[in-house]
């Protein structure tokens, strides 16, 4: 569904809370596309699965994890692969949604350096999951478990992924239908959970206990 409608970061943050969200063709596309998939991807609050190797992974003591300390370096990290939605316009748009407090990263470390994150949108109870990237095994996996412990803690109650993947399926990730999506993102819509806030990096021995 394409739209010459310019977009703005408020109409952006409308149309999210309408259900839809825009991708690019590719990162050299000039303009933007609107999608309303039929069928939703999910991550349920309280069920992120952690396997017994992320568990050992975490239990080395190797990651730390962070909150918004390099928003733009999360979101260049995504957008470098052969095949990407995220043109100049993304980005654009979704850093000034993070000056705004709305667009949010997550980030894990190892030795310094920056192995894995996601990014996304915050919007009353519920979180827009965008991209995510690793450079190091399980980089994405420690990522998300670190966003979803923080939502569990601040009281969120919808993680939208937009699609569902074998990655994502793995870590507990579902298929909702568009009807039912619309359901949980109204009710989500109307909670006021704690702000998402940033922060330096911490251990994630924590995480894994809030998530297990």
């Amino acid at each position: 569904m394409k739209d010459d409608i310019e977009i703005t970061p408020a109409l952006l943050v409308q149309a999210y809370c309408a259900g839809v969200f825009p991708m690019a063709e590719d990162a050299g596309s000039e303009t933007l596309f609107w999608v309303d998939p039929p069928v939703r991807g999910i991550i349920p609050i309280d069920g992120f699965h952690v396997s017994r190797s992320l568990k050992k992974r975490i239990r080395s003591g190797c990651y730390t994890a962070s909150r918004n300390q390099c928003f733009s370096r999360v979101m260049a990290e995504c957008a470098r692969r052969d095949v990407t939605w995220i043109n100049p316009q993304i980005i654009t748009l979704y850093t000034a949604l993070h000056h705004q407090g709305i667009a949010h990263s997550q980030e894990i470390w190892r030795d310094g350096a920056l192995v894995g994150g996601v990014y996304g949108l915050a919007i009353g109870g519920a979180f827009f999951g965008e991209s995510m990237f690793s450079c190091a095994t399980d980089g994405s996996k420690l990522a998300l478990l670190a966003l979803i412990a923080q939502l569990r803690g601040l009281g969120f109650t919808l993680f939208d992924t937009q699609f569902l993947t074998p990655h994502l399926a793995s870590l507990g990730g579902v298929e909702i239908s568009r009807a039912q999506y619309h359901r949980r993102l109204e009710a989500a819509l109307a909670q006021s959970p704690r702000p998402f806030a940033p922060c330096p990096p911490y251990s994630l021995t924590q995480d894994m206990t809030q998530i297990s």
